[in-house]
């Protein structure tokens, strides 16, 4: 773990010890359980969990977490130096896939790009650094990677650089389970409410007990998409961002004021739009993918959300210890080279990226 004060809500109290495996995440042991995290009914059996991006909506478990011991050991290179820092100007830019959780592996990640020093501090200066969004459910440690990356914000921001973050679907989702509970909402797909597909997507009740306003606070200002050196940053492989504006500007502010008006069924519908996935894969995915830069500016678009061995076909099974699960040595560039990947798979024993932009075709 990263120890280190922080510089927004100090103090979460003793850190969580984990005692179940990781293997139990896929379906939380508390879903069956009564009181304020209790489900009202357990998923249907043969659920689909590869969902079809058209038609899915998040009322069933969702690509679920696949083979990952907790004894897995990050190997982190220890000759790993800092990225160069320019003599002036910004430095190098960095984007980072989904954690969902595993803090132990960001945090091996960054030090393997010399972007925070063996007590988990920012060395890297002048470098930007992006988090493609969905920092919780699944893993661990989610409030413990909002954590890491706010204090790192603060810290970057103080010798130059900057470490920012974009909405996932998982933070709109952790929001609105905090905020509606059991609310019902329509779906699309009949009642739902956010804590149910919670807890169906990974929700984890650790986190849930140390979310704090100041969480809270931070994931509802989080922009939804950004622009950065040519790149289109996403959370999502979706084009349903073209649903909230026709400039990067005006789909942050409709999505914050979405938020902001605390409306379940509108939040709902963000939230679900977000879900979706897929759009820049096949036929017809780099003009999927042009829709955006052409709206939105950019050369290529670079997002998380679907997992690389999902994008490729090459997923492990949920059965069989011995599995290793899919194979990930880097991002995935597709549609046409105008698209990058980064969601490694962290969840189904893939790998958490970081890599620094511009790459090549």
């Amino acid at each position: 773990m990263v120890e280190g004060s922080m510089t927004q809500g100090a103090g979460q109290g003793p850190e969580v010890l984990r005692t179940a495996t990781l293997r139990d995440f896929r379906v939380p042991a508390y879903v069956h359980e009564t009181g304020p995290y209790a489900q009202s009914s357990p998923p249907e059996e043969g659920a689909p969990s590869v969902p079809d991006p058209a038609e899915y909506t998040p009322t069933q478990r969702d690509l679920p977490v696949i083979n990952r011991g907790d004894t897995l050991q990050v190997h982190v290179d220890p000759a790993a130096a800092p990225a160069p820092q320019p003599a002036e100007g910004p430095g190098p830019l960095y984007v980072v896939g989904d954690v969902h959780g595993y803090l132990d592996q960001l945090v091996a990640a960054l030090q393997a790009q010399g972007l925070i020093d063996a007590a988990g501090n920012w060395c890297a200066g002048t470098s930007r650094l992006w988090f493609l969004g969905d920092f919780t459910d699944r893993g661990p440690d989610g409030i413990g990677v909002i954590d890491l990356v706010m204090r790192l914000s603060a810290e970057a921001a103080a010798v130059g650089g900057y470490c920012k973050a974009l909405m996932g679907n998982h933070e709109l989702l952790l929001l609105g389970a905090k905020r509606f509970g059991d609310t019902p909402v329509n779906s699309g797909a009949g009642t739902a409410t956010f804590q149910a597909a919670w807890l169906l997507n990974g929700g984890q009740k650790t986190d849930m007990d140390r979310l704090q306003d100041h969480h809270l606070q931070w994931m509802a200002r989080l922009d939804a998409m950004e622009i950065s050196d040519g790149h289109l940053l996403v959370h999502s492989d979706t084009t349903a961002y073209l649903d909230y504006g026709d400039s990067i500007e005006a789909v942050n502010d409709t999505v914050r004021e979405t938020l902001t008006r605390n409306d379940a069924d509108e939040c709902w519908d963000l939230f679900r739009k977000f879900t979706k996935r897929f759009a820049f894969r096949d036929d017809g995915g780099a003009e999927a993918v042009r829709s955006l830069l052409d709206t939105y500016g950019g050369a290529r678009i670079v997002h998380g959300h679907s997992p690389i061995p999902y994008l490729l076909g090459e997923v492990g099974s949920e059965d069989g210890e011995d599995n290793a699960g899919p194979t990930v040595e880097g991002p995935h560039i597709y549609a046409d080279g105008l698209a990058i990947a980064m969601d490694g798979g962290v969840t189904m024993a893939g790998k958490l990226l970081v890599q620094q932009l511009p790459l090549g075709s």
